[in-house]
């Protein structure tokens, strides 16, 4: 029993520690419950693209020796706006203006980060997380900023879901369906960001959508799907980041392999849509039909 407790409490003596863990249930709960609107609507991409939309602020801002995270910020709310933009228009589908704006980020931040000799050990972290590295100031901003995107949700619940399920209903109550769509932009643009710290581009798009697809597979509505999906979200990242104490393998990357894990386990046994649960239910059918048709002949 003695061992079971050391082990559990064992990376709390450690403050880096500490602050890693508060910094990944954070990040965890606020992705997955943001992820939600990204999965129901389809667009798991755009978390991708506003991830690597941000390269173009990173390198800009390590140039000119500035806040990283400040300019990663000001990269994915200006590449959120643009996306809106170009969306706007009937003749430029969403998925085209992401797919625009994701490669022109992309493109601009490769080519500034080939202006930086060291860019290949200083921004290592930017593209796979450092959560270990999060000091109380990061803490802070990570803390302030998820805050704000929850409270928002919140408090817009009825009108994001509105905006993103059923627009035409949006117009006629005379709901700003625009602002709405570039206000959740923004808000997915901020998670982003907020993520950077503890999984890095690479990652993001996976503790955004892997998170909210499996909590789709256990729920029917919205709200449920939100709160299953932050309840996993945040096992994840702890779960992950003992892997990672205990294993030594990079932080980012065991918080997304357990969400992945999650996934597989609901994919496979979710009552009613899980795999192996259909194919039971299959069996049973046949069987029955068997049993019926016997009673006929017979």
């Amino acid at each position: 029993m003695n061992t079971a407790v050391d082990l559990f409490l064992s990376p709390f003596a450690y403050s880096f520690m500490q602050r890693g863990m508060v910094a990944s249930v954070i990040v965890g709960v606020l992705c997955a419950v943001v992820g939600c609107y990204v999965v129901l609507r389809g667009m798991a991409f755009l978390g991708d693209a506003l991830a690597h939309a941000i390269l173009p602020g990173v390198a800009v801002a390590y140039l000119f020796q500035s806040d990283l995270l400040l300019g990663a910020l000001a990269a994915a709310i200006l590449a959120a706006l643009l996306i809106g933009l170009f969306s706007r228009r009937e003749q430029v589908r969403e998925d085209t203006a992401i797919g625009i704006v994701f490669a022109a980020a992309l493109a601009l931040g490769v080519a500034l980060m080939s202006t930086i000799k060291s860019y290949s050990i200083d921004l290592t972290h930017v593209l796979f997380g450092n959560v270990l590295g999060v000091g109380e100031r990061d803490l802070w901003l990570i803390g302030g900023l998820g805050a704000l995107v929850l409270t928002t949700i919140v408090l817009l619940y009825k009108e994001f879901l509105i905006a993103s399920f059923d627009p035409v209903l949006g117009a006629t109550l005379r709901l700003p369906i625009g602002f709405l769509r570039n206000l959740m932009l923004i808000m997915l643009a901020l998670t982003v960001v907020i993520s950077l710290q503890t999984v890095g581009v690479g990652l993001v798009a996976a503790m955004l959508v892997t998170p909210a697809a499996t909590a789709s597979l256990l729920t029917r509505r919205l709200p449920s799907m939100m709160i299953v999906a932050a309840a996993i979200g945040a096992l994840s990242a702890l779960s992950g980041l003992y892997l990672s104490f205990y294993v030594n393998v990079a932080s980012g990357a065991a918080v997304v392999l357990i969400t992945t894990l999650f996934f597989m386990a609901a994919y496979l046994f979710a009552p009613g849509k899980g795999l192996a649960w259909q194919l039971t239910q299959k069996k049973r059918d046949s069987k029955r039909v068997a049993a019926s048709e016997e009673e006929t002949a017979g």
